[in-house]
C-alpha cells in the first residue's frame, strides 16, 4: 500500500510540475503575441488554455481521492495540500495569459506605442521568470529560495506603476492613444497578478516545508 501511495504522490508531483511549465509557457507566448501584434499566436494561447484548466481539475480530483482513500499524515498531506492550492494559482495565471491574448486581438490595428510595448515586454520577462523560479523552489522544496523569489514581486509592481505613468502621459497627448494606453494598463495589471500568484506558490513552498502558512508579500490574493 505504501509503495502504491508513494507512486501516486510522485505522479501528483510530476503532473503539477508539468502544469507549471504549461502556465509559464502560456504567459510567455501571450506577452510575445501582444508586443509582436501576433493574432495567430494569441489564438493559440486561448485555444490551449483548456489543457491548463483540465490539468487543474484532474489534480484537484486526484488530491481529494488521495486524502479520502489514503488518509495521509504530516509531510505527505502537506505535499497534497500544496499541489491542491498551488495548482489553483497556476490555473489563474493561465486565465490571465488568455486575457492578454484576447487584448492582442482586440487592439490589433490600433495606434501602438513602441516605448510602452518595450516595457511591457520587460515586465513579461520578469513575470515569466518569477513563475519559473517559484516552481524551481517547489521542486527543490527550498523555503529560502521561495522567500527570495516572492520578494521580487515588488519589482513587477514597480514596472506596472511605470507603465501606468507612461500610458497616462501618452493618453494626455492625444485621444488616439487612449485605446492603446488603456490596453497597456490592463495588460500590466494582468502581469502584476501573475506575480502575485507566483508569490502565493512561494508561500505554499514554505508551508510544504514547515507546516506554517506565511504571508511573503504585503498583498494577499484571495480570488479574482
Amino acid at each position: 500500500m505504501r509503495t502504491t501511495f508513494e507512486e501516486q504522490l510522485n505522479n501528483l508531483h510530476l503532473r503539477f510540475s508539468e502544469m507549471g511549465m504549461m502556465a509559464s509557457e502560456a504567459i510567455m507566448k501571450s506577452v510575445k503575441a501582444y508586443i509582436d501584434h501576433d493574432k495567430s499566436l494569441a489564438k493559440e494561447v486561448i485555444k490551449n488554455d483548456h489543457f491548463i484548466n483540465k490539468r487543474e481539475m484532474d489534480l484537484e480530483k486526484e488530491s481529494f481521492e488521495m486524502i479520502a482513500l489514503q488518509q495521509p499524515v504530516t509531510s505527505d498531506l502537506r505535499m497534497i495540500v500544496t499541489v491542491l492550492k498551488a495548482s489553483s494559482d497556476l490555473e489563474r495565471m493561465g486565465d490571465h495569459a488568455v486575457s492578454i491574448a484576447q487584448e492582442t486581438i482586440r487592439v490589433k490595428g490600433e495606434t501602438r506605442i513602441p516605448e510602452i510595448e518595450k516595457v511591457i515586454g520587460e515586465m513579461g520577462d520578469m513575470a515569466t521568470s518569477i513563475v519559473e523560479d517559484a516552481l524551481e523552489a517547489y521542486l527543490k522544496k527550498d523555503s529560502k529560495l521561495a522567500e527570495e523569489v516572492a520578494h521580487r514581486d515588488i519589482e513587477i509592481d514597480a514596472k506596472s506603476a511605470m507603465i501606468n505613468e507612461l500610458c497616462i502621459k501618452d493618453m494626455q497627448k492625444t485621444v488616439e492613444n487612449v485605446l492603446s494606453g488603456s490596453s497597456y494598463m490592463l495588460v500590466a495589471s494582468y502581469l502584476e497578478r501573475v506575480g502575485d500568484y507566483a508569490t502565493n506558490i512561494c508561500e505554499w513552498v514554505v508551508y510544504l516545508n514547515t507546516g506554517h502558512v506565511v504571508e511573503l508579500n504585503r498583498k494577499h490574493i484571495v480570488e479574482d
